[in-house]
C-alpha cells in the first residue's frame, strides 16, 4: 500500500462515517424511548424486572437501574440515608434478583489510605512471591499500613458524572447477597471427554489434510452446502471437526453488508446439501445451533440423527500466519502431545476456552479431606452479576493529543510475554468477606492492610492529586454498555470499582499516591485454585517454545511455535470462561415467501437480515453454571492492568539492590501513546530486560524516527503492522 492509496482509504473511510453518524443519532433516540417505557411500565403494580429485561433486550441489572423500586426487597430508597453499621452475616438465604445504583456514604467515616514503600507493593498479588515466602505475606503486609485520616477532599476536586455502575445494597439487603449458590459446585469430573476426529481445510486452495491423508476438493465459491458435500464424499461421517485455516468463506459477501456478522449470519444460514439441516440437539458436553461471531463463528449441521460436524475457524487458537493446512494438524498434534504430559486424560476440545476449562477442573483435589476436595462453591448470582458489570477485562486506550504531541519521536511496541499466566498464583476462594466503609475503618491496621492484600473487589472514591500528569491508574465507567475509561486529569475525582491489585498500585505508584476512599468491598480467603493449572500450562509452553527453537525439521519448528500460541489461548481464553457472561442464544429463521420477517422469540432481538433468512438473539441470563467463577478471572485481569503499570522485571536495580521495575509509570510522562491488553505502545524505546518468561515485555515493534500521532484505531493498526515490520527488518 502506498500513502496515495492510504490517503484514499482515509477519504472512504470519512464517507463511511458519515453515514454512520445518522444513525447513531436515531440509535440513540431509540434507546432513550426505551427507557422512558421501561420507567413507565415500572410503575405497574406487578411489573418484573426479568420480564422487563427480556422484552427490552438488555439486561436486569439496567432495568433495576432505571426502576430501582423494582430491585431487591428490603433495599433502602434512592433518598434514604445509607447505613454503614451493618455488619456482613454471610447467611444463605433465598437470592435477590438485581443490583442498585452506587449511592455514595454521606457522612461515614471514608479513610484517607497514605502510600507505603513500594517494595510492599508486589504482596498485592500482581506478582508471586519467591518460593519459600508465602509465610511472609501477612508481615510484610502489617509493615505497609496505611493509617487512617478522614480529610476533605482537595480543593478544586470536581465530582464528575460517571455512567452509573451498580453497588452493593446497604445494610442487611445487602448482607443477603454473601451467600455460595446451593448444590453448586466446581468439581472434578469423574470421566473423559469423548475424541473428536478433525479435518483441517484451506477453503482459498481446497487443500485438505486429516489422519488418513492430504487431498485437493474442488470447493467452488465454498459455500456451506459445497463444503459440506466435497469433503463428506472424501472423509469419513466420524470426522466431526472442520478447522478452516485459511480462506474465511463466512466473509464471501462482506461487502454486501454494513457488519461482518451480518456476512456470516448469511453464510451460516446457507442452502444445504440433501439431508443435513442445522443441528438441533446434541449431547451434554456440546452446544447446538450456530454461533454467529464476526470472525471465529462456528457452524453446526447434522445428517440425520447421528453424524454431527462443526466447521469452526482454527483463529480461535492461533493466527496461522500462511501455514499450510498439514502444518496446522501437526500444531495440534503437537498441542495435544505437550499436555499429555502433565493430563493422561487430555481432549484437545472444539474451543481452547473450552479445552482450558476442562483441563482446569481435571486439577481440582480429588483426595478425600483435602481442602475444596468437594468443590469450589459458586458465588450468589447477585454477586456474579455485580462483578460481571463491575469488573473490566484488558486496558484498551488510544491516547492523542493534546495529551500528547502531534509528532512524536518515533514509535515502540513492548508487550507481556504470555501475561495472565504471571497473575494465577493467588485467587479468591469460599464465600466472600463484606467490608463496607464503617466495618474498613473500625478495622485494626493489621486487619486493613491483610483486607487490602487478599484477594478482594473494592467500590472506591478516588481523588486524583491536582499535580498529576502521567496515565490514570484506574478503570471508571464511561458512557455506553460495558465501556472503560482511565481518568487521569488532576484534582478529578471519581467513583469506580477495582480490584485489591489496582487500589494497592494507585496508593503505592512510583510517582505520587492517590487518593483513595473505601466505599465498599468483597474480601474472599487467600487460596490458589488456579496454580496447578497455570504451572501445568506454563511448563507446556516452554517445552513447545524450545521445540520451535532447536528441532530439526522446519516444519516441525513452525508447528511447535503455533502450539506454543495455542497453550496461550487455552490459559487465557479459560481465564475468560469463568468470569460467566449472562447466556446469549441465537437463531435464525427462514423469511415467508413474500420476504416478511416471521415473529422471533419472545425478548430475543434481530441481529441480522439476508434475503433468505433472519438472525436474532436473545439474553436468557446467568444459567446454573457450576465452573462460574468471575472473582477469579476479575482477579487475574486486575492484577494485569496493574502489572501494566508497574510491576518488577526479575532483575535488581543495581542502584537500590531493590527489584527493577517496568511498566507504563516508568516511561516518561507524554511518551505513552497506547495501551492494548498486555501491550504499551510509547514514543520512546523501553530498555527493559526480556527473559522470555511470562511477564516480561517483548519488544515487538519499533520505529526509531517522527511519526504522526495515531488518532483513529485505523491510524493506531497501520502503526502497529509497520512498526513490527521495521523491527523485522532492523533484526534480519
Amino acid at each position: 500500500m502506498d500513502s496515495k492509496t492510504y490517503s484514499a482509504g482515509l477519504a472512504e473511510l470519512r464517507e463511511v462515517r458519515d453515514e454512520i453518524k445518522p444513525l447513531e443519532r436515531r440509535l440513540e433516540r431509540l434507546r432513550i424511548s426505551r427507557a422512558k417505557k421501561i420507567t413507565e411500565l415500572g410503575t405497574y403494580e406487578k411489573a418484573k424486572a426479568d420480564r422487563l429485561a427480556t422484552s427490552a433486550g438488555i439486561s436486569v441489572i439496567d432495568v433495576v437501574a432505571l426502576v430501582p423500586s423494582l430491585g431487591p426487597q428490603g433495599a433502602v430508597s434512592a433518598s434514604a440515608e445509607p447505613e454503614l453499621t451493618e455488619s456482613p452475616t454471610g447467611d444463605q438465604v433465598k437470592p435477590l434478583t438485581a443490583a442498585q445504583r452506587i449511592k455514595e456514604p454521606v457522612g461515614a467515616p471514608a479513610p484517607e489510605l497514605r502510600p507505603v514503600d513500594q517494595a510492599a507493593a508486589a504482596v498485592g498479588g500482581t506478582e508471586q512471591p519467591p518460593h519459600g515466602a508465602e509465610e511472609q505475606i501477612d508481615e510484610a503486609a502489617a509493615q505497609a499500613v496505611p493509617s487512617l485520616a478522614p480529610t476533605p477532599l482537595e480543593t478544586g476536586a470536581t465530582e464528575q458524572r460517571e455512567r452509573a455502575l451498580p453497588s452493593i445494597p446497604e445494610g442487611a439487603a445487602g448482607d443477603r447477597w454473601i451467600y455460595a449458590e446451593p448444590n453448586l459446585t466446581s468439581k472434578r469430573p469423574n470421566f473423559k471427554q469423548a475424541t473428536r476426529q478433525m479435518a483441517f481445510l484451506d477453503t482459498a486452495t481446497g487443500v485438505l489434510v486429516w489422519q488418513a491423508g492430504t487431498v485437493t476438493l474442488d470447493l467452488g465459491r465454498a459455500s456451506v452446502a459445497e463444503i459440506l458435500t466435497a469433503v463428506y464424499a472424501t472423509v469419513p461421517a466420524d470426522v466431526e471437526r472442520i478447522y478452516i485455516t485459511a480462506g474465511d468463506p463466512w466473509h464471501q459477501n462482506a461487502r454486501g453488508h454494513q457488519f461482518l456478522k451480518d456476512a456470516v449470519a448469511e453464510w451460516l444460514n446457507g442452502p444445504l446439501p440433501e439431508g443435513w439441516q442445522v443441528e438441533s440437539s446434541r449431547g451434554k458436553d456440546r452446544q447446538a445451533g450456530h454461533l454467529v461471531h464476526p470472525r471465529n463463528p462456528v457452524g453446526r449441521w447434522q445428517r440425520g440423527k447421528d453424524q454431527h460436524t462443526e466447521i469452526r475457524s482454527v483463529g480461535e487458537w492461533f493466527d496461522p500466519a500462511g501455514a499450510d493446512p498439514g502444518t496446522v494438524r501437526a500444531a495440534f498434534v503437537e498441542l495435544w502431545k505437550a499436555l499429555r504430559r502433565y493430563w493422561d486424560d487430555v481432549v484437545l476440545m472444539g474451543s481452547p476456552s473450552q479445552t482450558g476449562r476442562d483441563l482446569w477442573s481435571r486439577t481440582i483435589p480429588a483426595k478425600a479431606g483435602a481442602k475444596w476436595a468437594d468443590g469450589y462453591p459458586v458465588m450468589s448470582q447477585e454477586i456474579r452479576g455485580l462483578l460481571h458489570a463491575t469488573a473490566g477485562q484488558g486496558r484498551t486506550e488510544l491516547i492523542t493529543p493534546p495529551r500528547v504531541p502531534e509528532r512524536v519521536p518515533g514509535w515502540y511496541e513492548a508487550d507481556r510475554t504470555f501475561a495472565y499466566a504471571k497473575h494465577t498464583w493467588t485467587s479468591g476462594v469460599g464465600v466472600p468477606q463484606r467490608v463496607t466503609a464503617a466495618a474498613f475503618a473500625a478495622m485494626s491496621e493489621k486487619e486493613q492492610a491483610d483486607a487490602l492484600f487478599s484477594p478482594s473487589h473494592w467500590q472506591v472514591r478516588v481523588t486524583i492529586p491536582q499535580s498529576w500528569d502521567h496515565v490514570g491508574l484506574l478503570p471508571a465507567p464511561a458512557p455506553g454498555e460495558r465501556s472503560w475509561h482511565y481518568p487521569y486529569e488532576g484534582g478529578r475525582t471519581f467513583v469506580t470499582w477495582a480490584g485489591g491489585a489496582e487500589v494497592n498500585l494507585a496508593l503505592r505508584n512510583p510517582l505520587q499516591p492517590w487518593r483513595i476512599e473505601i466505599l465498599d468491598g468483597l474480601v474472599w480467603e487467600k487460596g490458589d485454585p488456579l496454580k496447578e493449572w497455570s504451572n501445568k500450562l506454563k511448563d507446556a509452553w516452554r517445552s513447545l517454545r524450545a521445540l520451535g527453537e532447536v528441532h530439526g525439521d522446519e516444519q516441525q519448528r513452525q508447528a511447535a511455535r503455533l502450539a506454543s500460541r495455542a497453550v496461550r489461548s487455552i490459559l487465557l481464553y479459560g481465564i475468560g470462561t469463568f468470569a460467566q457472561r449472562p447466556r446469549i442464544t441465537t437463531g435464525s429463521l427462514e423469511l415467508g415467501a413474500g420476504g416478511e420477517v416471521p415473529e422471533i422469540p419472545d425478548g430475543a432481538r434481530l441481529t441480522g437480515l439476508t434475503d433468505t433468512h433472519a438472525t436474532w438473539e436473545r439474553n436468557t441470563g446467568f444459567a446454573r453454571d457450576p465452573y462460574a467463577h468471575p472473582e477469579w478471572a476479575a482477579g487475574v485481569w486486575s492484577a494485569a492492568r496493574a502489572a501494566l503499570l508497574s510491576g518488577p522485571t526479575g532483575t535488581k536495580d543495581p542502584a537500590t539492590g531493590k527489584p527493577a521495575r517496568a511498566g507504563a509509570l516508568h516511561l516518561p510522562a507524554g511518551a505513552i501513546l497506547a495501551f492494548r491488553t498486555d501491550a504499551i505502545y510509547s514514543s520512546v524505546r523501553p530498555d527493559w530486560p526480556y527473559s522470555g518468561e511470562p511477564g516480561d515485555y517483548l519488544l515487538k515493534g519499533a520505529m526509531a524516527w517522527e511519526q504522526t500521532t495515531p488518532t483513529t484505531d485505523e491510524e493506531f493498526y497501520v502503526l502497529q503492522a509497520l512498526g513490527r515490520q521495521a523491527l523485522g527488518a532492523e533484526e534480519q
